[in-house]
């Protein structure tokens, strides 16, 4: 318990200033070196993390979508470009599986594939909420408010509230899960993102909340079971590959893609929500 602490207050020491001076290259940087660690620990969890000539490609995407999506100032050329690398990527490792006759499995190229356009997706999606959503600077602390609130109240709640685990979420994936700890979670992020958008349009001067206050509410219940969603996802992948963690780059959380899991699913679908509506404007 100590370490994981200590742990994910060194997390937040590095990415609360990153968020505070997100309109800096600070933002890009952290973010390519999340997407590369990401791509090792989906090459590695099926034994590929040696094959250079698989995995390279998807290196160079993760160290160059970041910077491109913040310096590129076009955000349907970003949309393209994501397309296009996306196809290329697909065709690149089925080109790869073809030449080496039968050295990489098709079950692990399908693995690497979404694994990899899983992380990518999500990690580009914060540059692009940021810097070409109307209030970007303050709409991308949602998509970690969301994650890491559910993440936290989930824990909590299920210890306050779960005792004895007679009502396990869903134990085949992740035995120690209850549903009062989900509840717990949901209930919680929903009153955050209430509470942040409420904060943000009555004290931050130019920004508007365009969302009614159900709207709000509804957003936080969404990206709460999202959060859940993503976290019980990736705890699916490594009990099918027969893995703790992805990694042990954070003591305690294991790899990126464990302590990641549930961001990049709210970024993505925060994405997708704020495409459609516009969850703060510029008054």
């Amino acid at each position: 318990m100590k370490k994981r602490i200590i742990t994910a207050l060194l997390i937040l020491l590095i990415f609360v200033p990153t968020l505070i001076f997100s309109g800096t290259p600070a933002l890009p940087i952290l973010l390519a070196i999340c997407s590369a660690f990401a791509v090792y620990e989906v090459f590695a969890c099926v034994g590929y993390q040696k094959s250079l000539s698989l995995s390279l490609p998807f290196y160079l995407a993760a160290l160059g979508m970041p910077f491109f999506t913040r310096y590129c100032k076009d955000l349907n050329l970003v949309f393209k470009v994501t397309i296009g690398l996306s196809i290329f990527l697909v065709l690149y490792g089925f080109a790869v599986v073809l030449f080496t006759h039968g050295k990489y499995s098709i079950e692990n190229l399908s693995m690497i594939e979404i694994g990899c356009f899983y992380a990518l997706v999500g990690f580009d999606a914060m540059i692009v909420m940021r810097d070409y959503f109307a209030g970007g600077a303050y709409l991308l602390p949602l998509v970690f408010i969301g994650a890491w609130i559910t993440d936290t109240f989930a824990y909590f709640c299920g210890l306050l509230f779960g005792r004895g685990g007679k009502h396990k979420l869903i134990p085949e994936v992740s035995p120690k899960k209850t549903v009062e700890g989900s509840i717990g979670g949901i209930l919680f992020c929903a009153l955050a993102v209430v509470l942040y958008g409420f904060l943000i349009a009555r004290f931050v001067p130019g920004i508007v909340s365009s969302a009614k206050l159900w709207i709000a509410l509804l957003l936080g219940l969404i990206l709460s079971v999202v959060a859940q969603v993503g976290d019980l996802s990736m705890s699916l992948l490594k009990r099918h590959y027969g893995i703790k963690d992805f990694g042990k780059i954070f003591p305690g959380h294991g790899g990126m893609l464990d302590r990641f899991d549930s961001v990049l699913a709210v970024s993505s679908v925060l994405f997708v929500f704020c495409t459609f509506f516009n969850f703060f404007e510029v008054g």
